[in-house]
């Protein structure tokens, strides 16, 4: 099994839209990546607002050293693209900051 690439969910709470748009964009500018949308409400396993980064593998380990200097109060739950879309959420996972409970019924 190989990680073809990560995702880094920014998650925020409505008062923390304006720092999640801002920490995305330093991070687009940064490492040129591209950044999805931004869903205010849960949407998949994630339990709040999120937006989704997406990173190479190159990209990751410059990345993860960057985000945990930079996301001030927010969190960041990162995971690998292995293709086996339930190990991704629950084996192959970094936190930065606390770790939120995801809704992983989806996966059965």
């Amino acid at each position: 099994m190989s990680l073809r690439g990560f995702h880094a969910h920014i998650y925020f709470d409505a008062a923390e839209v304006d720092a999640a748009r801002a920490l995305a964009a330093r991070a687009q500018e940064r490492f040129g990546m591209p950044v999805g949308h931004f869903h205010l409400r849960p949407i998949g396993p994630h339990p709040r607002g999120s937006c989704q980064l997406s990173l190479r593998p190159a990209q990751f380990g410059e990345f993860a050293v960057w985000a945990a200097e930079e996301r001030g109060d927010l969190t960041i739950f990162a995971h690998g693209l292995s293709g086996d879309d339930k190990a991704d959420h629950t084996h192959h996972v970094v936190w930065f900051g606390p770790s939120e409970e995801l809704d992983l019924s989806l996966f059965d």
